[in-house]
């Protein structure tokens, strides 16, 4: 069994204002690269075998700041990626809840299996992360290795690793900057 330790990347101003990121991909703000820097210290004593990271830039520019320290390079995997929200990104809840009230009530109805307009479902992202880590583990079995990415993309991980349903997903969206551990088998999804 492989062990990640998964870190949602550090804060971005989208992040304060509540506006939907997804794939969109705004950087890192001042605090956002504090934590990055707090993040490399507090990881520095650990033997990490290998760095993942999303290719969008608010999670490769955390997961480089930690590698810079431990003298690691990052691998970049796309499939690491947020959920795209498709037309919802950079919008904040209301207007989403204004402007597109019957795609809102679908994923209501059915969150696993709703997309918002030009977007992916919650069962598209988990399929997407769940291969990437057991990927990520066939490379490294034994190995202790840290994974940089996206709120749900994340939440899918850790729901399946703490054998929780899928549905849940959206209440373990991890806080920005908070590494958390779990095992993770390299066998299919």
């Amino acid at each position: 069994m492989t062990q990640l330790i998964l870190l949602r990347h550090g804060v971005t101003d989208w992040n304060l204002t509540g506006r939907y990121q997804g794939q969109a991909d705004p950087p890192l703000n001042a605090e956002g690269r504090r934590q990055a820097e707090a993040l490399a210290n507090q990881l520095a004593g650990l033997r990490l075998e290998a760095i993942y990271s999303s290719d969008l830039r608010r999670a490769y520019d955390t997961a480089q700041t930690v590698a810079a320290r431990l003298r690691l390079a990052v691998t970049v995997e796309p499939r690491l990626r947020e959920v795209n929200q498709g037309a919802w990104e950079g919008m904040v809840h209301a207007d989403i809840l204004a402007q597109y009230p019957q795609e809102w009530a679908a994923r209501e109805r059915d969150p696993l299996h709703s997309r918002p307009p030009g977007g992916e479902s919650v069962v598209e992202v988990a399929t997407r992360v769940w291969a990437a880590a057991a990927d990520i583990a066939r490379e490294h079995p034994a190995g202790l290795v840290l994974v940089v990415s996206h709120g749900l993309a994340l939440a899918c991980l850790l729901v399946k690793a703490w054998a929780l349903p899928l549905a849940e997903a959206r209440l373990h969206i991890p806080e920005n900057a908070t590494p958390i551990p779990i095992v993770w088998s390299a066998q299919p999804t």
